[in-house]
């Protein structure tokens, strides 16, 4: 069950699939602010930090499986939404070249729900031609982690591809879907624990639980623009690759409008607003306890826990490849 692990972050995906019963041979990241972590939660796994693009195929090893999430910067809706003319748009052609080279049963890749925006058809109707150029039956969907054992609304267009010759298509609708967990059931034992991390948002070593630190400084008018509390009986909004957009702990109140695009915090309460910790971050996509987050500036943990796939929707997709391939 050897997996190949591409534009692997920290390896969110990877660890569902590890879970799920694969193995995890090869990963790539060029990405030098994730190598520690993804080195010490994956020791068995040999990580190849050079640009994709610099990489033949030759190199990476034999496997049943390639997944990945190739850099989806570029197809954002947040973003400049330059899509396949940003260089990093570009990355997508290598994960499919590799993909042709090594012929493996399936692949996965996933992105981020802008790719089917219709600004992006064009692009995305070439890469379905592409997949089936190279020889593999496509399925795509955009799927909401919420719906999979993670305590988030999160988005996210998976592209699940079959080798022909297998004569089956990835059913999406197949995937063990489980009820709705909240933030009281994922993050509320962590409540008295968290540390500031300070003026200088470093990293605190004084912290019981690990990366369990949150981020200070202000809030710009964007963030102020709409509501960023979820209750404790609610899931997470969308846990983002920045620590100044991390949302704010479900014991504040919700937040108060006070005209269009623009709201406060409740006046009197406004020392009850923080930001959620890397931890519990980390805990909101899936990520155990023990899967330590290496950095020094403590912008550099969100972005690493923001990027990856939440680990529960990776191992309930897993699960479903499993049962098709077996």
């Amino acid at each position: 069950m050897n997996v190949v692990s591409l534009f692997s972050g920290v390896g969110g995906l990877d660890l569902g699939f590890e879970k799920a019963g694969f193995d995890i041979i090869y990963a790539n990241d060029k990405d030098k602010d994730v190598w520690e972590t993804f080195k010490k939660n994956f020791p068995q796994t040999k990580l190849d930090t050079r640009s994709i693009s610099n990489i033949n195929s030759d190199g990476i090893p034999d496997c049943i499986g390639i997944i990945g999430g190739p850099p989806c910067q570029g197809w954002s809706e947040a973003g400049a939404l330059r899509g396949i003319d940003d260089p990093r748009g570009k990355l997508f052609y290598d994960f499919i070249r590799i993909l042709k080279d090594k012929r493996p049963l399936f692949f996965l890749a996933e992105n981020v729900s802008g790719m089917l925006s219709k600004r992006n058809a064009d692009a995305v109707a070439k890469f379905k031609t592409l997949f089936a150029e190279v020889g593999y039956r496509l399925n795509v969907k955009l799927l909401n982690s919420k719906d999979y054992n993670v305590p988030q609304d999160r988005k996210r267009v998976f592209f699940i591809g079959y080798r022909n010759d297998l004569n089956i298509k990835f059913n999406f609708d197949k995937i063990t879907k489980y009820k709705s967990i909240t933030l009281r059931e994922t993050i509320q034992d962590l409540e008295n624990t968290a540390i500031s991390a300070g003026n200088k948002n470093y990293s605190n070593p004084e912290t019981i639980v690990a990366n369990h630190e949150y981020m200070t400084g202000g809030f710009s008018p964007i963030y102020m623009s709409r509501n960023r509390v979820r209750s404790w009986n609610e899931q997470s909004f969308t846990i983002q690759a920045g620590g100044r957009h991390a949302p704010i702990h479900p014991s504040a109140p919700k937040m108060i409008k006070i005209e269009k695009n623009k709201q406060i915090f409740a006046p009197g309460k406004e020392q009850e607003y923080r930001r959620l910790t890397v931890r519990e971050c980390a805990r909101i996509q899936t990520f155990p306890d023990n899967f330590i987050f290496h950095y020094d500036n403590i912008a550099k943990g969100y972005k690493m826990v923001g990027n990856a796939v939440p680990v529960n929707l990776a191992k309930a997709i897993a699960k479903a490849i499993v049962k098709n391939i077996s």
